[in-house]
């Protein structure tokens, strides 16, 4: 980072013409829903503002296509980007089986979009089902992959499916110092991993400041004041669909109590989520007075909405990660960021069991204001990730060399080995003869050549180089070394 840094932009395209980019690096952002988007937005405008070093290519699948998820592919439009490939790649279900089947189907199509846009790297953000399928399809089909997120722990199958797209990727890019220590400590080459932080916070850390009670009022009421209102976001636990759909219930009940102006999010694709919208309709939710039910909301909103609220509650990741930026008070409900790090801000309820557990907590909370945290960022990803994408060798080799701990030797044998080591051709530079002879693996004399000592010295080098190119040719078959014996 610090080389590219000091680098002019003539310099900085000498060095990737050197790592074999002499054309423009071809990349490929692949978005799967808003939450990634959010992500994968601030490094899609980094690279389409720097023209002269990549060309981008926008893949859009997953929920952004689905209307019941807010047709989310539009803000990527509003943004002026142009979308190559729209993927319709989800099975309608909402449980475990139409996961499965939407990762399958998304197998399927793949193959013939990468192949016709042929990128040199994919980039691939995050740790859920849609992005499993563009690794493996990127890695089978030989492209590089840049994996943004890795090595963070959380609760849920994300878990898995994170460190398997880890596995998966060439490139890593990292929010945090604990999840550098943890790629490396899965044996990921510390040469690839960039240490950035997270993209969103380039954009989270400016936008505080700008007009914000219009967006408040537009999505909450023109009666709503700052700090006065609560932002709530549960997403199902797939590992325990029949808890968290309990403990989303019990949120409810604890969020009609509590008495003030709501925004609530649908959730997202996972498998539970058409169970949670029947609970929201059951409850009245999307007509009672003090509750906006809405499917999505643009980014730039989002992040307004959040940074003045009274209080956040929910199993999102933008709630231990991206809203600490602003020190808005949190309630983490369950186990679904379970090892996440998080700031002061946030108040864990993991076993949210009971409607006044939930309800002491909103007391606690609401209101409150705590010191911004940086854990996860300090606004310069960006830059950072974009100077890391010119640095990529395209002349190294694809296969991944994974950084094992020593282990013993093994004691196997391997027959070139016996061969090169038990093998050779002997050789007495001597006084009165100069002597070849070929030995084998058992130690025997096979053959020997033997001719008189030249006098001088040149003839004598001469000599003993014919006679070791007549024996090796002899010798070749017993993959014999070259010893000097006299």
């Amino acid at each position: 980072e610090v080389y590219f840094k000091n680098l002019s932009k003539q310099k900085q395209k000498e060095v990737m013409e050197k790592n074999g980019n002499n054309h423009k690096l071809r990349v490929c952002v692949a978005t799967c829903n808003r939450a990634d988007y959010s992500k994968l937005a601030p490094i899609m405008f980094g690279i389409k503002a720097e023209p002269q070093f990549f060309e981008l290519d926008v893949v859009v699948l997953g929920s952004h296509l689905i209307d019941d998820y807010g047709n989310t592919y539009r803000m990527i439009e509003q943004d002026d980007f142009d979308i190559h490939t729209r993927l319709h790649t989800i099975v309608r279900g909402e449980d475990e089986a139409a996961m499965v089947e939407s990762v399958g189907l998304a197998l399927v199509k793949l193959p013939d979009v990468l192949n016709r846009l042929k990128p040199d790297i994919m980039i691939v953000h995050g740790d859920r089902f849609d992005a499993l399928a563009l690794a493996t399809s990127a890695a089978l089909m030989n492209i590089r992959i840049l994996h943004i997120e890795g090595g963070e722990v959380s609760g849920t199958i994300d878990d898995s499916i994170r460190h398997a797209i880890t596995k998966l990727a060439h490139y890593h890019v990292c929010c945090t110092r604990s999840a550098e220590q943890h790629l490396i400590a899965m044996c990921e080459d510390h040469d690839r991993i960039l240490l950035a932080g997270c993209p969103s916070y380039d954009k989270l850390l400016s936008a505080k400041n700008k007009d914000y009670m219009s967006v408040i009022r537009m999505w909450l009421g023109e009666d709503v004041k700052t700090r006065d209102y609560i932002v709530a976001l549960q997403h199902p636990v797939t590992t325990d669909i029949k808890h968290s759909l309990k403990m989303f219930e019990l949120t409810l009940d604890a969020l009609i109590s509590f008495n003030k102006r709501t925004l609530i999010l649908f959730p997202n694709v996972d498998a539970g989520s058409k169970e949670m919208v029947r609970v929201m309709r059951k409850k009245g939710i999307e007509h009672h007075p003090n509750f906006r039910a809405v499917k999505h909301v643009p980014f730039d909103q989002f992040i307004q909405l959040v940074a003045h609220a009274g209080c956040m509650i929910g199993n999102s990741s933008c709630g231990v990660r991206e809203v600490g930026a602003f020190g808005t008070p949190v309630i983490n409900l369950g186990t679904r960021q379970t090892g996440r790090e998080t700031g002061e801000n946030v108040l864990h309820v993991r076993d949210a069991d009971t409607q006044d557990k939930i309800l002491h907590a909103l007391q606690l909370q609401f209101g409150k204001q705590y010191p911004c945290s940086k854990i996860y960022g300090d606004g310069n990803a960006v830059p950072r990730i974009l100077k890391f994408l010119k640095s990529i060798n395209l002349k190294e080799p694809l296969q991944k060399k994974f950084c094992f701990p020593p282990v013993k030797d093994n004691i196997s044998q391997d027959i070139d080995h016996i061969l090169e080591t038990q093998s050779a051709l002997a050789v007495d530079l001597g006084g009165t003869n100069l002597r070849v002879a070929i030995v084998s693996m058992k130690g025997e004399i096979v053959k020997k050549y033997t001719q008189l000592n030249p006098k001088t010295y040149e003839d004598r080098l001469e000599l003993i180089l014919k006679m070791c190119v007549e024996a090796a040719s002899e010798a070749v078959n017993v993959n014999c070394r070259i010893l000097g014996v006299g």
